[in-house]
């Protein structure tokens, strides 16, 4: 799940995140109750999270300081696998084990039965889970803004590939939410072939 304008940028969200990013806090004009409820509806009451370090670090030390809504109440039940080579130093719990392969962790959690394995932010992270083949579904907050220059979802070295638009709502404040699935590979075609 990702916040994005409508140039592909991602990066960041909130006021504070990235002090080289001059567009700080443009998603905040574009917040809603209904657009809230969305995204609660879409990750579901029960799930688990992946995030790479630094994702895992700016939302540590925020989030467990919010204890009402359902938001804040799955996000701080939720099981966090950290992409880190510090497992030692993951505060913020309950915390599971991805182990020094991560990718090979990522594969060995996904296997097992249990609730939805969600993917916040961590840009990094998911550039590389993109590449090995390890997302199901994307889900786009698409916002009505060009912003440039910033960090991008997708990576210059992802594989093309087809995603299916799977579902899509609007929000009153012009936020598109489009759920798309994984498809396969790419299919092209001939410009000049008939149909």
């Amino acid at each position: 799940m990702e916040h994005i304008s409508l140039d592909g940028v991602i990066s960041p969200g909130g006021r504070g995140e990235d002090s080289d990013f001059a567009h700080d806090g443009w998603t905040a004009p574009y917040r809603s109750a209904a657009g809230a409820e969305a995204v609660a509806a879409a990750q579901g009451s029960s799930f688990d999270m992946l995030l790479g370090r630094r994702t895992y670090d700016l939302w540590a030390s925020f989030w467990p300081k919010i204890t009402s809504g359902p938001f804040a109440k799955g996000l701080n039940a939720a099981t966090k696998y950290v992409a880190t080579h510090r497992p030692d130093s993951l505060g913020w719990g309950p915390v599971g084990q991805l182990g020094a392969d991560i990718m090979e962790g990522v594969r060995r959690v996904k296997s097992k039965d249990g609730p939805d394995l969600i993917v916040w932010g961590s840009s990094t992270l998911t550039s590389v889970l993109l590449e090995q083949g390890l997302v199901d579904e994307v889900v786009l907050l698409v916002y009505p803004v060009l912003l440039g220059l910033g960090k991008r979802f997708f990576s210059d070295s992802a594989d093309p590939r087809e995603l299916a638009l799977v579902s899509t709502k609007a929000t009153s404040s012009g936020v598109l939410m489009n759920t798309y699935r994984y498809v396969g590979s790419l299919r092209t075609e001939s410009a000049d072939a008939s149909t």
